[in-house]
């Protein structure tokens, strides 16, 4: 806050009460505004430093400070804001099944190259169960390979409810489904 146009209002004030008085006095009003300049200053910052102190009594949480930067005066609130309660954690992914890894036989590395958006979704499904890529490819893998699991092949064409009406257009083609569930 700008504190000297308050000093200059005090000074223009002083100088026209005076400028009905002779010459004289209209000198020792300019010389006494200019030797009141600190005196005022000081006054308007212990008024202002008390009425911060009469808000940061009256302020549940925090408070108010005036503090002199050069000649300006700078009021700093510092208020607590309540934190607002974060989102609950979403719940931990299920452990992996544990594995014998001497059953296994160990580690094997592999290079796998895959088309980038399989990679993509690959790395989303990963994240949203909460482990990594590596572990998740490694029991998409196991999945696949159980006993329990089953591998899907059907050649599309064959399937007379998706070869579309008869005397279409859509012409045969080679399109198979594969996978494992």
């Amino acid at each position: 806050m700008e504190i000297t146009p308050f000093v200059d209002r005090l000074r223009e004030d002083l100088a026209r009460s005076a400028a009905a008085t002779d010459e004289q006095t209209r000198a020792a009003a300019e010389r006494l505004a200019s030797a009141l300049d600190p005196a005022v200053r000081l006054t308007l910052m212990e008024a202002l430093s008390q009425a911060t102190s009469e808000i940061t009594t009256e302020m549940r949480e925090g408070s108010v400070e005036v503090r002199l930067v050069g000649r300006d005066l700078d009021f700093v609130v510092d208020q607590d804001l309540p934190v607002p309660p974060s989102a609950p954690a979403p719940p931990a992914p299920p452990p992996p099944p544990a594995v014998d890894d001497d059953v296994d036989g160990g580690t094997a590395r592999i290079t796998l190259r895959l088309p980038e958006s399989v990679k993509t979704r690959a790395e989303e499904l990963a994240a949203g169960s909460g482990q990594s890529l590596n572990t998740w490819i490694v029991q998409a893998l196991r999945r696949a390979t159980s006993d329990t699991g089953l591998h899907i092949d059907v050649d599309l064409p064959e399937v007379p409810f998706l070869d579309g009406f008869p005397g279409s257009r859509r012409a045969r083609g080679q399109r198979r489904m594969t996978g494992w569930t």
